[in-house]
């Protein structure tokens, strides 16, 4: 379910599995954790068993007042270069087995040395073991969406989730201001302190950026509750063919702003996602080739996708037979620069597709020259 207002008490059924509810935003401050404690306030006094498992309230006042009468599971001391760091005890709290687990800031790394790298896997896991889990994120840590936060704002965020998280939850509330309030909160001292104000007005914060993060977050929730009143009526798409989109890289690295782009038209066309590989078996990869093609593989399983593999003496021709065997539809392909003198003899490899793809949609993605 998707909700901007509604507590569901039904949310904290217990089964098997946990229930995941995600509050996302468009940037930070704006009142993400301040509304799931409310909520959590809320489902207290109706007698469920909450308890915090990490709340990051950034010397907030508002929302650490939201938190007063809230049980927390003390925190897990992690040695890391000597020095001693705090991660969530997720031991700790499945020892506790409450109802109900507060998690704020899902994309968060933790310390080397933890239970899991990621604060999501931790939240993953507390769900295998049955415990209901509200947790918060902002809209900008969509792996998917890192190239295209990239271009809004300038600046690449590090701490992503996969989009599936989004997907496989049981509830998403959009927490949801205007710009004008959000900057109006900055500039009061509620978000950052005060010599942090300036610096954030000018980058992050700016006015334009804020727009078009609102409009990334409301598209991705909406995008989510059309999938999912889709999947509760039973229909499939309107040809009655699930879209199923080919994603062809090479070793340059802008193959994996390729991938998140292929995985933006799965998420758009409620598609499936494939990577291709083609090697030549008269070249061999270097070490730094190898070691990117791994993370394309990750970023893909990330993502959701089948990465595939093949040796073939023709990229064209190994394209071509990977489209039919997996019944694509789409193909998404980075343009290429060749020399003058081998497109004339063979054409582009664009060209070529068009050819033995004649039913097949081709989007060629201009890459920025390294």
């Amino acid at each position: 379910m998707l909700s901007q207002n509604n507590i569901t008490p039904s949310l904290l059924s217990v089964s098997h599995r946990g229930k995941h509810r995600i509050y996302i935003g468009m940037a930070p401050g704006v009142g993400k954790t301040y509304r799931m404690l409310q909520d959590a306030q809320a489902l207290k006094e109706q007698g469920t068993d909450v308890v915090i498992g990490l709340l990051e309230t950034h010397n907030r006042e508002e929302t650490a007042e939201q938190a007063e009468g809230l049980e927390r599971i003390p925190l897990l001391a992690v040695n890391y270069q000597n020095i001693s760091l705090k991660e969530m005890n997720v031991d700790g709290i499945l020892a506790r087995s409450p109802q109900l687990v507060l998690v704020d800031e899902l994309a968060h790394t933790n310390v080397p040395g933890s239970l899991h790298e990621k604060r999501y896997q931790d939240v993953e896991y507390l769900l295998e073991s049955g415990l209901n889990v509200f947790s918060t994120v902002n809209i900008q840590h969509l792996e998917s969406l890192k190239d295209l936060v990239i271009k809004i704002t300038g600046i690449s965020v590090r701490e992503r989730i996969p989009d599936r998280l989004l997907d496989e939850a049981d509830e998403v509330v959009v927490v949801d201001i205007t710009p004008e309030i959000l900057q109006e909160r900055l500039q009061d001292g509620k978000i950052y302190d005060l010599h942090k104000i300036e610096q954030s007005l000018n980058n992050f914060f700016q006015y334009r950026n804020l727009v078009a993060l609102r409009e990334l977050a409301l598209r991705e929730v909406a995008d989510n509750l059309e999938e999912l009143s889709t999947e509760k009526s039973g229909k499939e798409s309107s040809n009655g063919v699930q879209e199923r989109i080919l994603v062809t890289i090479s070793t340059n690295p802008n193959s994996s702003r390729l991938i998140r782009r292929g995985a933006r038209l799965v998420s758009q066309l409620k598609g499936r996602l494939y990577v291709l590989f083609v090697s030549h078996p008269e070249q061999f990869l270097s070490k730094n080739d190898t070691l990117y093609l791994e993370m394309c593989e990750q970023l893909c399983q990330s993502l959701g996708g089948e990465f595939l593999q093949i040796t073939h003496v023709d990229v064209v021709k190994a394209i071509a037979e990977t489209a039919k065997q997996y019944h694509i539809t789409q193909i998404v392909i980075g343009q290429t620069q060749q020399s003058r003198w081998k497109l004339f003899l063979q054409g582009s490899i664009v060209q070529r597709l068009i050819r033995h793809l004649k039913e097949i949609d081709l989007h060629i993605i201009a890459l920025p020259v390294l």
